[in-house]
């Protein structure tokens, strides 16, 4: 898509016949300007849907439902009640837009089938693009002083984020700032899928993983992301394709970025057995985010004004900087009894997932996404994603023997449980379904299992009979590679998720033969990123509340590739 593709969508959205009210007919009367009530929801009103970029292009979007004066009134009072009410009746609130909802249209990508790939690229042409990746990273680093990462607005929302769910995160959530930017999202979704700016705002693309368009891209550094970085870096160094100077610099990036996940990024929070603490939280305090000055802004007329950290970021961090060699103290800590309080119990505690947006899966053993801080707060409420528990049981395993997981029968039950929810999912087929996962996508959750399977392989046999008595292990192996070599490889990949397949399918011993489509694709797009790097932006992570909020960035891209090719290139000289 070019020039011309986007001009005639926008001049499409500028020159649309008006058939009913706007998104600026309904809000302007009730929340442009007031005095009195909550400041907040009207601020973000003016700063996400009003603004002077996105007005134009939705002012001529009127929908035929609201010509309907009565249906029209109990919107705008529904808003006014929002608006005014000290505890608003969130579900009342949300329910005439849950009804507009209905046929808003957005699916997930369903790529075309295509040919197998029947030669993989030469050895030359697969170590030329780790080089490049790896200075891509070192040289980011040494530009900025960390490896950024970026979030963007699809304003059209996630196809899994219906009526239903939206009300599920309306009474669900807990921070006001965050149920008024979901609610007022979703309405603008409404107006953005019947205007011909939704082709200007989602265009179409190739693959799974979205392209993340350059407008309105958030520059930011996250503990989640260094420890990333950090594997990347290290498998750099170990294809032995890195420089003298290179390996120097990664040791250096290495070093900043475990600190950064261990220590800047750390804070103490209370434990459910009434001790303290210390985990890692994904934005940390200050200016350690490295946000500027008109983004923070931003992220606090939002709703995100409090960040509180995370089970996912906790672990990743541990484990990257283990990795790495760091003998800080914060890792004697057995995150597992932390865990454990976290853990869902059907029937005692299955209320602490407050946002249930995958309600299909069976929560029982899983371990929720969000931490309370020491202040008890817990603005997103709380959720349950399936690779979160990966990256719990991977650090696990490389936490063995310092948390003595197998001498304390609280920790392996714990182990055991998390397993068994794996296992059900695998199952039922429902990891292969974008809607069972919060945060990710199938083909992450595929790649995350490879790396989380390669640390169970990686135990003694008696450990791991200890742990997986059942052989679930090997049932989840199976289920998951026939996912990868079944549909994610024989259909339209882009780069990401070819990087992706590739994890998957070296981590858990597929025939090499089965490499060959993913190599060529990656080895074909590279230098698709231009002036940013090798490979564009593609969604690594995403939030689905207050809209779809997609976070990449071409590093994140390169560092995938770059751990993607090089677990490939070592199978592939053993064969």
């Amino acid at each position: 898509m070019g020039f011309q593709y986007f001009a005639g969508a926008a001049l499409r959205a500028l020159t649309a016949r008006k058939d009913g009210p706007s998104l600026y007919d309904v809000c302007d009367p009730v929340l442009l300007n007031y005095r009195g009530g909550d400041p907040h929801l009207g601020k973000f009103y003016k700063t996400a849907l009003g603004n002077p970029a996105l007005r134009p292009l939705l002012r001529r979007t009127g929908l035929p439902a609201l010509n309907d004066e009565g249906r029209l009134q109990r919107l705008r009072a529904a808003l006014t009640h929002a608006r005014d009410a000290a505890e608003p009746d969130w579900a009342a609130v949300g329910a005439p837009i849950a009804e507009l909802m209905a046929d808003i249209g957005v699916e997930h990508p369903q790529p075309a089938k295509v040919a197998a790939t029947a030669r993989a690229p030469a050895a030359a042409e697969i170590e030329r693009v780790i080089r490049r990746c790896g200075a891509h990273l070192l040289g980011s680093f040494a530009k900025n002083g960390f490896i950024p990462t970026y979030a963007a607005f699809n304003l059209l929302g996630d196809p899994d984020m219906g009526g239903r769910e939206m009300l599920m995160a309306l009474t669900g959530l807990n921070a006001r700032g965050y149920k008024n930017s979901t609610l007022l999202f979703n309405l603008a979704r409404i107006f953005i899928a019947h205007s011909p700016a939704r082709a200007l705002i989602n265009p179409p693309w190739t693959g799974i993983a979205e392209p993340m368009w350059e407008p309105v891209q958030i520059r930011h550094r996250s503990a989640y992301y260094d420890a990333f970085f950090t594997e990347a870096l290290l498998s750099f160094v170990e294809t032995g394709l890195a420089s003298g100077e290179e390996i120097a610099a990664s040791q250096r990036a290495i070093a900043d970025m475990v600190e950064f996940c261990l220590k800047t990024s750390a804070e103490e929070v209370p434990s459910h057995d009434g001790s303290k603490v210390r985990v890692v939280t994904a934005l940390a305090p200050g200016s350690g985010p490295r946000f500027s000055r008109f983004f923070a802004q931003i992220k606090q007329d939002l709703g995100f004004g409090i960040y509180v950290p995370d089970c996912d970021t906790t672990a990743c961090s541990f484990s990257a900087a283990t990795q790495a060699g760091s003998t800080d103290p914060i890792l004697d800590q057995p995150l597992l009894d932390f865990y454990r309080g976290y853990q869902v119990r059907e029937g005692a505690n299955e209320p602490r997932v407050t946002v249930p947006l995958n309600d299909h899966v069976d929560y029982e053993g899983g371990v929720v996404t969000w931490i309370d801080n020491l202040a008890g707060e817990r603005p997103y409420g709380n959720d349950l994603d399936p690779t979160l528990n990966l990256d719990i049981l991977e650090v696990s395993f490389r936490h063995l023997g310092r948390w003595k997981i197998l001498e304390t029968p609280q920790r392996l039950e714990t182990v055991h449980r998390i397993i068994g929810f794996q296992r059900k999912l695998a199952e039922s087929g429902a990891f292969a379904q974008p809607r069972s996962h919060i945060y990710y996508l199938p083909e992450l959750y595929s790649a995350y299992f490879g790396r989380c399977h390669a640390a169970f392989m990686a135990l003694p046999l008696v450990a791991r009979q200890a742990i997986d008595p059942d052989g679930h292990f090997e049932f989840i192996r199976g289920k998951v590679l026939a996912y990868v070599e079944g549909e994610l490889i024989t259909r339209e990949m882009n780069a990401f998720d070819a990087a992706l397949a590739l994890m998957a399918l070296a981590h858990l011993g597929a025939d090499v033969a089965t490499f060959a489509p993913a190599l060529h694709c990656i080895v074909a797009h590279f230098g698709e990123g231009g002036r940013h790097g090798p490979y564009k932006a593609y969604e690594w992570n995403k939030m689905k509340t207050p809209t779809r909020i997609l976070v990449g960035g071409p590093e994140v891209t390169s560092a995938f590739v770059l751990m993607g090719l090089a677990l490939a290139r070592r199978k592939m000289a053993k064969r």
